[in-house]
């Protein structure tokens, strides 16, 4: 019994602690759209982490909180709406449902060996939920607002996609890296020891982390500098203006850094176990 309570206790502690570094860091914003949506670095990953840790209930717990304690920090988006069943609408779909969903992220816990694949899937999969909810939110409610009346639904997904891609790819390594460095099973989270390691290779996987995701908030700069005009408003037409080669060669590049780098690493470490 008292077992349970210190559990309940530690898993209560470690949910508040978690959704309140989620909070912090949807306010460190790479990217802020015009009508709502934003790139973070992984603000998400805290209440995932939540999930793969206590299980589904609480993390469907703690994730719904979190959307909505964003719904409370983004009330001025009601203010263009005057129907309950909009204002009801937006706080589901943009906000309470789109940000439980993360609760889902630890599904594959017992499925996948490897915590940080395990990590990687279920924050993919609930990315691409909160992305569902966006575009459905903006196809219906958003019309005639943010979204022209002619192709919403094409319209919503290129819109939503235009941060949701970016924010999931940010998400994604960043999970890969803290789910390869942090024992999350353990009762007490620890450092995991990956053996044959040399201990001067430590750096090789925080610094290959930071150039990805380096190299991925320079593409994100790069596209939004062209899809929004003067006024700050989104036009997808100048996608066509992006410097795609530039995009490109920065992703190209950064990959093969992040390649070598780790390479090297494998390539050492087994070295150093057979010597």
């Amino acid at each position: 019994m008292k077992n349970r309570q210190t559990q309940t206790l530690r898993a209560l502690t470690e949910s508040a602690v978690m959704i309140a570094l989620a909070t912090v860091l949807s306010f460190i914003k790479i990217i802020d759209m015009p009508y709502g949506g934003s790139v973070t670095i992984a603000s998400m990953l805290p209440v995932a982490l939540i999930s793969y840790r206590h299980g589904a209930k609480w993390g469907l717990t703690s994730a719904t909180v979190y959307g909505v304690i964003q719904q409370l920090l983004g009330l001025s988006t009601l203010s263009w709406f005057t129907s309950w069943q909009s204002i009801v609408a937006i706080i589901l779909l943009d906000y309470v449902v789109a940000f439980a969903v993360i609760g889902f992220a630890g599904i594959f816990r017992k499925s996948i060996k490897s915590q940080a694949i395990a990590l990687a899937f279920g924050c993919f999969g609930v990315a691409i939920l909160r992305y569902i909810c966006h575009v459905i939110s903006g196809a219906t409610v958003w019309v005639g607002l943010s979204i022209p009346d002619y192709a919403a639904l094409s319209f919503s997904f290129a819109y939503n996609a235009t941060y949701m891609l970016p924010e999931t790819i940010i998400l994604l390594v960043v999970a890969v890296y803290v789910g390869s460095m942090v024992d999350f099973k353990a009762t007490v989270p620890s450092r995991i020891k990956h053996g044959g390691t040399p201990a001067n290779l430590g750096w090789i996987a925080p610094v290959s982390g930071l150039i990805a995701v380096i190299a991925i908030i320079a593409d994100t700069v790069l596209v939004f500098q062209n899809i929004q005009d003067e006024d700050g408003n989104f036009v997808i037409e100048s996608l066509a203006n992006v410097n795609w080669t530039l995009v490109i060669a920065i992703t190209a590049v950064g990959a093969l850094i992040v390649g070598a780098l780790l390479a090297i690493r494998g390539a050492l470490a087994a070295r150093a176990k057979n010597l």
